[in-house]
């Protein structure tokens, strides 16, 4: 049964006007969680945050109640079980009463004037559109993921099996930009990824929110998609950083990667408009999933695909 946790809604106040609300979706994060929503309290434009437990340990699970209990500016959903991301963050969505939306992964932490920035980089964009920050690893470069090209199932499967990075003649199809030198300006992206990006909430609630078909990974390529389709934009800001520290969760990694792979898979299915698209998703999924679950191995050995 879902539980909230925070100020008394009969003494809180209506929904907000203006302000930001993150959104963050935990599930047996570790030791990151609590830096993560610290990084985001202390934006002077975050009205408040959402915290989305979908499980957590018992010593964190009462962390949390505590906060929430004792911050008025904190909200903590849980009792609704392991829903996935995609789920947890509409649930948290749903309960936001900023009118900006903030979606930031637990295991991350925004640097000083992320939020403002994002909030600059929506202003006169159409609607919906949406803004990523630039994400970093712990030592400061930027880390992969972050901006990307369009999405297809073949550049996809080139990228996960390294094989456009390691041949000079596929190189058009990797997808990942982290290589190429960071812009200047706000510049627009096919994709971003879902560690922090901001949307304003009704640009979120017109597109639909998340699509709930997909459990971990992937829904954020699948909202971007989702976005230019319906004639907005997205972008990527430059000057929100924030950084990802990856990896921190509990969660079994190759239970991860492979529903990032089915997510993959599933995501090229849907955007297929012609038979010939839908026969090469199709075909493709088996070794899109493959090449997913094979990641975990390269970590294990110190030895990350490029």
């Amino acid at each position: 049964m879902l539980t909230r946790s925070g100020p008394d809604p009969k003494l809180a106040a209506p929904a907000l006007n203006a302000g930001a609300s993150v959104v963050l979706v935990a599930y047996m994060t570790g030791e990151s969680l609590f830096p993560s929503i610290e990084s985001a309290l202390s934006q002077p434009e975050v009205a408040e945050v959402v915290i989305v437990d979908n499980g957590s340990t018992p010593g964190d699970a009462e962390r949390l109640s505590d906060l929430a209990a004792t911050n008025p500016s904190v909200q903590l959903l849980s009792g609704q079980g392991n829903v996935g991301f995609a789920r947890g963050a509409n649930l948290g969505a749903h309960a936001a009463r900023g009118d900006l939306l903030v979606f930031l992964n637990p295991d991350a932490f925004l640097g000083p004037g992320g939020v403002a920035a994002l909030a600059r980089a929506l202003e006169g964009r159409p609607s919906p559109s949406l803004v990523g920050a630039r994400i970093l690893n712990p030592d400061g470069s930027e880390q992969r993921g972050g901006r990307r090209g369009e999405i297809t199932p073949l550049s996809t499967f080139l990228s996960l099996s390294t094989l456009a990075s390691r041949i000079p003649g596929l190189k058009r199809f990797e997808v990942h930009l982290e290589d190429e030198p960071a812009p200047l300006t706000v510049i627009e992206a096919p994709t971003i990824s879902g560690a922090c990006f901001a949307i304003r909430r009704d640009d979120f609630a017109a597109i639909g929110g998340f699509d709930e078909g997909y459990f971990l990974h992937v829904e954020d390529i699948d909202l971007c998609w989702r976005i230019r389709q319906a004639g907005g934009q997205v972008v990527f800001q430059p000057e929100a950083e924030v950084v990802h520290v990856g990896h921190t969760s509990r969660a079994n990694p190759l239970r991860v990667e492979y529903a990032k792979g089915r997510g993959l898979a599933r995501f090229f299915c849907k955007r297929a408009s012609t038979p010939l698209e839908t026969l090469a998703a199709l075909g493709l999924a088996p070794f899109i999933v493959a090449a997913a679950v094979v990641r975990p191995v390269f970590w294990r050995l110190g030895q990350p695909p490029a």
